[in-house]
């Protein structure tokens, strides 16, 4: 057994971290990628919480890069639509470590397949509101999620979305270096990501929210390629292709150089989105626009006029509610179409309680 995760896992008992069996496992509710997440209940309050126990069996050097950065990531940003980490605790073993976290009934991406009908626009502007300020506060904290997707958004029974799954997120600087593309799950991957940058920025997070954004609208995923190829082929097909003079810098990316795409013309996105009003569809073309560097913001995003048209975003208060399938024994598996790896950069993490 490695030193190193000996003295990983130490340097949290040492940090003053409590046992997990303080929390009773009710039920497992999701595995993903990156760790099996359970219902449990806190046996001194009582209180639901989600207790997310992170993958280390198969590391042989210490923590995996992505249980440091996720650690490192919700420690930072505490915000009323990002998931709250109550506290660290660990098991009997060098490989239990767990994150105790608020307990959301949802995921958005199982309560869009098994709604009858999709969000009204008042919803879906309330929704897209929560997660624009959710990630607005990552990036004012220089942090990109890198795997915005439904199945990583959270949603109480009143209304309100909560950010998870930070395993892929990353601390970025200024200037931006070299970093993996091979993150954020395929169907909501940036083109410049699939044309193989090396050097991107938050504007890949909010390609994201533009799928995302109509995926809400419509109840299925925006682009759904069976392949990095398939993906470009169908965001070409609905956007246009891009070209120098709409993306400059386009034609020197690695990929663009190795294959010959087809020519698609200028953006479809009115006639696929009829029923949305103009500030609507500006606000998505905007988000999904091909130049990074003219991407909106999510601050630029937060006082879009979409959001001051009629109809307002609804109270979160007064949408409606679902039975939570989480508080019974379905198990839900996250699976990605292709699953992305982290790059494995030295991160540092605090573990001293936040003060």
């Amino acid at each position: 057994m490695s030193q190193q995760r000996k003295a990983s896992t130490d340097q949290l008992r040492l940090a003053g971290c409590r046992s997990v069996h303080l929390y009773e496992r009710l039920n497992r509710i999701a595995e993903g990628s990156y760790g099996i997440v359970y219902r449990a209940r806190d046996r001194q309050t009582g209180q639901i919480v989600a207790l997310k126990r992170l993958k280390l069996d198969q590391e042989t050097q210490g923590f995996p890069i992505t249980t440091l950065r996720e650690i490192q990531a919700l420690l930072i940003a505490k915000h009323p639509h990002i998931v709250d980490v109550k506290e660290i605790v660990v098991g009997d073993t060098l490989t239990s470590i767990y994150l105790v976290m608020e307990y959301v009934e949802h995921d958005l991406k199982t309560l869009l397949e098994e709604m009858p009908s999709p969000f009204l626009q008042s919803e879906v502007k309330t929704l897209l509101l929560q997660l624009l300020q959710g990630v607005a506060l990552l990036h004012d904290h220089w942090i990109i999620h890198r795997d915005l997707k439904t199945s990583n958004l959270l949603m109480t029974n009143r209304g309100t979305i909560k950010i998870a799954d930070f395993g892929l997120a990353r601390k970025y600087g200024s200037p931006l270096g070299h970093m993996t593309q091979m993150v954020v799950t395929l169907w909501y991957r940036a083109p410049e990501l699939l044309l193989g940058a090396k050097e991107y920025s938050t504007a890949i997070d909010m390609w994201s929210i533009g799928c995302i954004f109509a995926e809400l609208l419509e109840k299925v995923p925006l682009f759904q390629g069976r392949g990095e190829i398939d993906q470009l082929h169908q965001i070409f097909k609905l956007l246009g292709t891009p070209s120098e003079r709409v993306w400059p810098g386009y034609s020197k990316l690695p990929h663009t150089q190795t294959f010959n795409f087809a020519v698609y013309p200028p953006s479809n996105l009115r006639q696929r989105f009829m029923h949305l009003t103009n500030h609507g569809l500006d606000l998505l073309t905007r988000l999904l626009t091909y130049d990074p560097k003219q991407r909106i913001t999510a601050e630029e995003a937060l006082n879009h006029p979409y959001f001051q048209e009629n109809p307002p975003p609804k109270d979160p208060s007064m949408f409606p509610t679902w039975p939570s399938k989480s508080s019974g024994e379905k198990v839900r598996l996250i699976h990605s179409p292709v699953l992305p790896q982290a790059d494995h950069a030295e991160v540092q993490v605090d573990f001293s309680p936040a003060s």
